[in-house]
């Protein structure tokens, strides 16, 4: 660790520019959202062995919350210069209000194609293989049992079928974003803790959005899961504002390291987990609200936020990760992450087709180890094709200049980050 200076923030800019040059994008960015989008889609193809390569096996946390907190910086990054007071008294309000609220749209839109894909591809293999559980496969029993409720909560966002339910707690956040970013502009550090208090208080009170017909609330607690796209908001519009959220600090940085190893421990070192796990369960008979005491996703449970926390800050405080997202070789990845809504829902329909496939022919062995792969290789290739069709290079050689996709200028920002590859920056692809 001789090389290890901390950044300033989560994630670090290139040093400050001249007035009015923009600022090049981090590709850690890109980078990290596409290996968050590689392990969404093998986690959504359930039994096969690659499973056992993301991020759920090192903690609590899997690339869900990974997805989160990118999203929130890059939105951070891609929206807050539209709201800053000289943009305002110069485009009015709706112009810094309508391309989030334009975007949360187009998350509606897709999550109906994506719901409407799901219901067509288990409906064709039961026509095919005749096996009726593929009609109740990840909650879409209500819609081919009891269809009249069913179809009335898929457009309503209340019923969500499994591997196909994030997408509308993006869309609730998205429409939430404009008053979190007017607030952050001015006070990042009152924004930051409503989020910590709205967060708490969800857990407190099992606060939700409703389901229907079915009981319960949203798998993706939007709640809840606000904390971790708020906390990518302000290191975003921080950053956009030459500023940094997060402290620089040796200290944090080697209690998050020290944290990450704590949580290892608990999974792997035998005989730890259940002692643990007793001991948790102990402080929830001792009255303890329960999401300090469980791994609950729904309510995102301290254990996950905090892994998902420490694993984000000890990667940003290292050069080597500047340096190995801006290689060459990482370039499938950056184009992943580029084009996160394409290829997220991409992939959500492939998984769901490879999960109704095996599921048909449950003796295949074979196809959860030859699925997977096939499915990344498509999704990369997709990325590509969706980069050429943009007309940018996939790998420029020597830095371009970024632009955010509106007339205002891109307020200088600074912090070291070594990186002769960026590539432009645009709204995020959520």
């Amino acid at each position: 660790m001789s090389q290890h200076r901390p950044s300033a923030e989560l994630i670090a800019f290139p040093t400050r520019k001249a007035p009015g040059e923009r600022s090049p994008r981090d590709l850690r960015i890109d980078a990290f959202r596409g290996i968050a989008l590689v392990m969404i889609f093998i986690n959504h193809v359930p039994g096969n062995p690659y499973e056992y390569l993301t991020i759920r096996n090192l903690g609590f946390a899997d690339a869900a919350e990974a997805f989160f907190l990118m999203s929130g910086i890059a939105a951070g990054l891609a929206y807050t210069a539209r709201f800053l007071p000289d943009a305002l008294a110069r485009n009015g309000l709706w112009h810094a209000v309508s391309p989030l609220w334009k975007r949360a749209w187009t998350l509606y839109l897709v999550q109906m194609t994506l719901s409407a894909c799901a219901l067509a591809i288990f409906g064709l293999a039961y026509q095919l293989s005749g096996l009726p559980d593929l009609l109740t496969q990840n909650n879409m029993r209500q819609v081919f049992e009891n269809p009249t409720e069913g179809l009335i909560g898929l457009p309503i966002l209340t019923h969500q079928f499994g591997y196909v339910n994030i997408l509308p707690a993006y869309s609730v956040l998205l429409i939430c974003a404009p008053a979190a970013i007017l607030l952050g502009i001015r006070w990042p550090r009152v924004l930051f803790a409503a989020s910590l208090g709205l967060w708490l208080v969800t857990g407190l009170f099992r606060l939700n959005l409703p389901n229907y017909p079915n009981e319960g609330g949203w798998f993706f607690n939007p709640f809840a899961w606000q904390a971790i796209f708020v906390i990518g908001l302000v290191t975003g519009l921080s950053l956009r504002q030459g500023k940094a959220f997060f402290p620089r600090s040796r200290l944090l940085f080697w209690l998050s390291a020290a944290f990450l190893v704590f949580v290892l421990a608990w999974k792997y070192v035998p005989g730890l987990e259940d002692f643990f796990n007793v001991q948790m369960h102990h402080l929830a008979e001792a009255g303890v609200p329960f999401i300090f005491t469980s791994h609950d996703k729904t309510y995102l449970a301290a254990p996950r936020f905090l892994h998902i926390l420490a694993l984000a800050y000890v990667l940003s405080q290292l050069a080597i990760v500047s340096r190995l997202s801006a290689h060459r070789y990482a370039l499938p990845l950056r184009l992943l992450g580029r084009h996160g809504l394409l290829v997220f829902a991409a992939g959500t329909v492939l998984s769901l087709a490879a999960q109704a496939l095996m599921l048909s022919l449950p003796d295949a062995l074979w196809l959860a180890w030859v699925l997977p792969p096939l499915g990344v290789a498509a999704l990369v290739g997709l990325a590509f094709l969706a980069d050429a069709a943009k007309g940018r290079p996939s790998a420029p050689a020597t830095p371009v200049s970024a632009d955010n996709g509106s007339s205002d200028p891109l307020p200088p920002v600074h912090a070291p980050q070594p990186s002769s590859l960026t590539a432009r920056s645009k709204p995020p692809l959520t």
